[in-house]
């Protein structure tokens, strides 16, 4: 089964209900940028790079629902809505990656038509550009992958969170494609419970064997051997390699370092942001108490409790063994590295072929 979680059907944008899964399997359609946002807002679809992948697309839908042929106009209703969608998500940094690449399109219109055609072939574009991304960073990853290991991963990093084949869960299944056998341990991921609802549902829909345990088991099976690796996905990297993901990422790297265990991060060239120097300064999303209190809609905690919810926690860079990309894999020191692989995908769009080797 081809996972498929954003994708265009004629004029309306298709997304997976992500919240209905693993126990429903359900498309809904969205005609404007309103309904994409808040899809977005209440995690229809998730994932920093799926969120990327929708916020251009939502982009294409404004542009359809702005009627005034005055470009001056068209500009200025557009960029309200370009607005209201980057409000959506603070921490994934796709999300702005995304809308930026399609301000910068619309710069070069001169007509509200013309604008609307190019929207919709760059939102196109995107999600095609983003599945060929995670099937180069599957064909990076796994040859860090031996054969027969055991593979820890947290939330979820699969098709869902992109626009098909997944990061964390692309390397998992090109070492799959590639002969080796796996076998995966999906953390659970409280509180919305990701790696449960989604990644299991991923990789039992491919015959990948998968089993589930809840996020304080990580540091028992690691004491046991049972882990060979840790594989995860980003929302945001700094610039020196600190790397936000879903809350508890932290929790497993400092396990995996205890135990010697490879700590891997896969993600795209769009998750790193280079203009932030190091974690401290990525904003973390605080989510609603219900998150933690209730679940399946059935109250858990005593009443008059307290919670924090922040959705993301940072992983310091000295904890990751290495950060795998679609033009390659960033090793230490990650302040050159990575640096040197934005340059080289740059240069790869340019057509230059890029600084790194």
């Amino acid at each position: 089964m081809e996972v498929r979680p954003v994708r265009w059907d004629g004029d309306a944008l298709v997304l997976i209900d992500q919240t209905q899964l693993p126990h429903r399997y359900v498309e809904v359609r969205y005609t404007s940028w309103q309904e994409v946002a808040e899809a977005i807002r209440q995690m229809v679809v998730r994932g920093a790079p799926a969120i990327g992948a929708a916020a251009a697309c939502g982009l294409a839908l404004a542009a359809l629902q702005v009627r005034d042929e005055s470009m001056r106009s068209f500009r200025a209703e557009w960029a309200s809505a370009a607005e209201a969608l980057a409000r959506t998500r603070p921490t994934a940094v796709n999300l702005f990656w995304a809308i930026d690449r399609m301000k910068r399109v619309l710069e070069t219109c001169r007509t509200p038509d013309e604008a609307r055609r190019r929207l919709r072939a760059e939102s196109e574009a995107i999600l095609e550009e983003d599945v060929q991304a995670n099937r180069a960073i599957g064909r990076h990853g796994q040859m860090l992958i031996p054969d027969g290991a055991r593979i820890l991963t947290h939330c979820n990093a699969g098709a869902l969170a992109t626009a098909g084949y997944g990061t964390a869960l692309g390397v998992i299944r090109a070492a799959v494609e590639a002969g080796k056998r796996v076998r995966v341990y999906a953390d659970e991921t409280r509180p919305r419970l990701q790696g449960m609802q989604l990644t299991a549902w991923e990789l039992v829909q491919e015959g990948i064997p998968v089993t589930v345990i809840t996020d304080n088991m990580a540091g028992m099976l690691m004491c046991r051997g049972e882990i060979d690796a840790v594989v995860v996905g980003a929302d945001r990297i700094a610039a020196n390699g600190d790397v936000a993901n879903k809350v508890g990422t932290y929790s497993v790297a400092v396990l995996a370092r205890y135990h010697a265990i490879p700590f891997y991060v896969a993600a795209p060239i769009s998750t790193i942001d280079l203009s932030v120097a190091d974690g401290s300064g990525i904003p973390i999303e605080e989510r609603a108490p219900e998150e933690v209190t209730h679940v399946g809609g059935a109250r858990i905690a005593p009443e008059g409790v307290q919670v924090i919810n922040p959705a993301f926690d940072v992983t310091p860079a000295e904890l990751v063994s290495a950060i795998i990309t679609e033009v390659g894999n960033a090793l230490p020191p990650y302040t050159a590295s990575l640096a040197e692989l934005v340059a080289k995908r740059l240069g790869e769009d340019s057509g230059d072929g890029g600084t790194a080797g």
